[in-house]
């Protein structure tokens, strides 16, 4: 039987592959869509076997929020090519929709979801791999939660954010925290959630650079304090200048609101160089 254009568009719109790659299939599976479908989830498994030790950098980075719930997740392709074609952006998508829905605990655990045709997110990632020819993986599955969150994508989609605060808050102040951790890429909440391995590495510094500078041996360490507390002004989020108006620090601006309004977390992702 020959394979018409009717089902060739018919298995494109069920795998997503390419013309020749449905034609192809068809004719392998002499018209049999299901045998079909199996050729080219196979072609998917050979392709992302093959490309497994390529590097994927470039991707897709989309966040969401939702009733006080919000996540982020980054699916890695190996061009931009790729990362930007409008079948790539809905793959990622439609994984962050089933992130929002199921709220899994782990990477893992999303992975093994299954999507609309009941078939894994894994499998569809597989499926894309053999469409495209590249190496794809789920490069990052991060969420948080809080009495309210919120979710910012900057433009590109290489960088997203989420943050949550202990109370309701306005989604224009919310948007602006968002926002200010995408540009200022914090370490920390608060300095006392700063790793103890960032501080020691800080206070080394500082010390080395004092004495290179020529400061006494018994002021090293009151030097290096004091260089600390600008890192943590500089790093950590409450602590920082409101990028919109660097009169306040973040923490005064929420308290314009609420004095006892705060962000108890956040998660920043980013496929560009920081």
């Amino acid at each position: 039987m020959a394979v018409t254009i009717q089902d060739i568009a018919k298995l494109r719109k069920m795998s997503g592959a390419g013309m020749m790659d449905c034609k192809s299939a068809l004719e392998e599976a002499n018209n049999d869509f299901e045998k079909a479908m199996e050729i080219i989830r196979k072609k998917g498994q050979a392709v992302a076997a093959k490309r497994s030790d390529r590097e994927a950098a470039e991707g897709c980075v989309l966040s969401a929020d939702k009733d006080g719930y919000a996540a982020v997740v980054a699916l890695k392709c190996e061009t931009d090519f790729v990362a930007k074609n409008a079948e790539f952006i809905e793959l990622t998508q439609n994984i962050l929709n089933v992130a929002m829905d199921k709220k899994p605990a782990t990477k893992e655990d999303l992975l093994t979801l299954p999507m609309a045709d009941g078939r894994s997110i894994a499998d569809h990632i597989t499926d894309r791999i053999g469409v495209t020819g590249e190496k794809m993986e789920l490069g990052c599955y991060e969420f948080i939660s809080g009495a309210a969150a919120v979710s910012y994508i900057h433009p590109g989609n290489k960088l997203a954010t989420v943050a949550a605060f202990n109370e309701t808050i306005d989604h224009q102040m919310a948007r602006d925290i968002a926002m200010q951790i995408a540009a200022m890429n914090p370490v920390a909440v608060l300095p006392e959630q700063v790793d103890q391995h960032i501080i020691d590495q800080e206070l080394q510094i500082a010390r080395e650079k004092a004495l290179e500078a020529g400061k006494p041996e018994n002021l090293l360490d009151r030097i290096a304090q004091g260089a600390l507390q600008k890192y943590y002004k500089e790093n950590t989020l409450l602590q920082q200048e409101f990028v919109k108006d660097n009169k306040l620090t973040i923490e005064q601006y929420l308290h314009t609101a609420s004095k006892t309004l705060t962000v108890v977390g956040f998660k920043r992702f980013t496929l560009n160089a920081d």
